[in-house]
């Protein structure tokens, strides 16, 4: 699992590290691990060009101590100071020794940039003159490498505004820190390579956290059937979706809920759409019964309203999903997994989408308080959240294709997540596990190409079957 924290807590931790160390040792470390990732980056140093945007402070005092390792590795490296007046001096040293000098622009052959303008300190877009040099830096188009955080993003909420570094690949010290995991921060990272410097004993409890296949390996098998289970004991999910306007939305919610992980799927429905579920899925039954949670509101139409007051009074958890959320104007009064794409949680709070956007995780987090609900916001790195006396994380999912923006994508999410919540887990980790099985099985089913709602639905047991069966092994 990856763990991400906040600055303060950073710090911290950085702090008590450094108070049982030699002077300058935690540096010392993080350049290593960084001149490492520069060269396997390059596939070697030697009769490369390197240069290094170091600004005031310590990340440009990483930076320029990680261009004296690649220069003893055989690296033209050159260094352009941002605030020569302010240089970590003894870092600078360490370059010249090494065989680097100072430049007032980029060299010609410039094989790779580092980025060490502004660490975790920063605030906001980058300054006028340093915008000014990184806009110069980057029409360059050689590969940049970020120095902890890409200078100018939000670390603690990945927003971006003004100007900010846009990285091919980013080493950060450490931890994760929350910018480089949500947001438009995500994007200015691109992947992040962590570098291990001592700091997990003193770092407390993340704010948020991503899924990896180990954890992901973890709660499948607790979620996974014993010898003694029958299809009751495994779980029965109810869906309630789709409208004689929207068939297909109600088809692909089952489709997601017959993923295998429950033991039932009932279908409650109009006509058009349970024809439609007998043909495709038969072992779906079809009609109304007891289910230990409900999926309510995918391509509902009209009905939603009063398919969501009706799910509402089997007190089981549920999923609501597209048009039953514009049904919510309270706190549900329920466990409930809510699933709004920007546009939807914009409506949900009153806001303009163009605010959701640039601030997903104050804006996931402001939902589920403000309708006591798990809520998840789907995106390219979805989010979910609990409400904020809970203690949880935030869970970001960092894992699936680009594809899986198309048409019906969502109601096969909203029925796997109702499956999951059948079982017993509850809304968070449901909402989590769900958001990365979606993503694998999108990026199975695409290999590349392109992909339909349909392909992913499909592909769920296998994906299930292959983190299950590495569990085994």
């Amino acid at each position: 699992m990856r763990r991400a924290y906040p600055v303060e807590l950073v710090r911290r931790a950085e702090l008590r590290l450094m108070a049982t160390l030699p002077d300058g040792a935690l540096m010392q470390r993080a350049a290593a691990g960084l001149a490492a990732a520069c060269a396997l980056f390059l596939g070697g140093a030697y009769g490369r060009r390197v240069l290094v945007l170091a600004g005031s402070g310590d990340n440009g005092g990483d930076a320029l101590f990680a261009g004296a390792r690649l220069a003893r590795r055989g690296a033209a490296v050159d260094a352009l100071l941002l605030s020569p007046d302010k240089v970590h001096a003894e870092a600078l040293a360490a370059l010249r020794a090494a065989g680097g000098r100072t430049v007032t622009e980029p060299s010609p052959g410039t094989d790779l940039v580092l980025d060490g303008i502004v660490g975790i300190g920063g605030s906001g877009g980058l300054r006028a003159h340093a915008a000014q040099v990184w806009e110069g830096v980057h029409g360059l188009g050689c590969p940049v490498v970020a120095v902890d955080v890409p200078s100018g993003i939000g670390v603690d909420d990945g927003t971006v505004s003004d100007h900010a570094v846009d990285a091919d690949l980013t080493v950060t010290f450490g931890a994760y820190k929350i910018g480089l995991l949500v947001g438009s921060g995500a994007r200015q990272a691109g992947p992040v390579e962590l570098v291990d410097i001592g700091l997990d004993e003193h770092l407390g409890e993340p704010a948020v956290v991503a899924l990896t296949a180990g954890s992901v390996r973890e709660l499948l098998v607790a979620a996974a059937p014993g010898a003694a289970d029958h299809k009751y004991t495994r779980g029965v999910v109810g869906v309630a979706a789709g409208s004689a306007e929207f068939t297909g939305a109600g088809v692909l919610a089952v489709a997601g809920a017959a993923s295998g992980l429950a033991g039932m799927v009932r279908y409650s429905g109009p006509d058009p759409v349970s024809r439609l579920v007998r043909e495709r899925h038969p072992e779906v039954v079809v009609g109304d019964g007891r289910v230990q949670a409900w999926v309510v509101g995918s391509g509902g139409g009209g009905d939603a309203d009063a398919v969501l007051a009706r799910a509402l009074k089997d007190d089981v958890p549920m999923v609501v999903d597209a048009d039953a959320l514009e049904h919510l104007d309270r706190p549900v009064g329920a466990p409930a997994l809510l699933t709004p794409h920007a546009g939807e949680l914009a409506r949900l709070l009153d806001r303009d989408r163009a605010e959701v956007e640039r601030d997903p995780l104050g804006s996931v987090r402001d939902a589920a308080d403000t309708y006591g609900a798990v809520v998840m916001l789907k995106g390219d790195r979805t989010l979910v959240a609990a409400p904020g006396g809970s203690g949880e994380p935030v869970y970001v999912n960092t894992i699936g294709p680009d594809w899986l923006a198309t048409a019906g994508s969502g109601d096969v999410l909203a029925g796997l997540c109702g499956s999951v919540l059948a079982t017993g887990l509850d809304p968070l980790r449901a909402g989590a596990l769900s958001a990365w099985l979606h993503g694998a099985a999108g990026t199975y089913a695409s290999g590349g190409r392109p992909v339909t709602a349909s392909d992913v639905a499909a592909a769920l047991p296998t994906v299930i079957g292959h983190v299950l069966q590495e569990a085994d092994g």
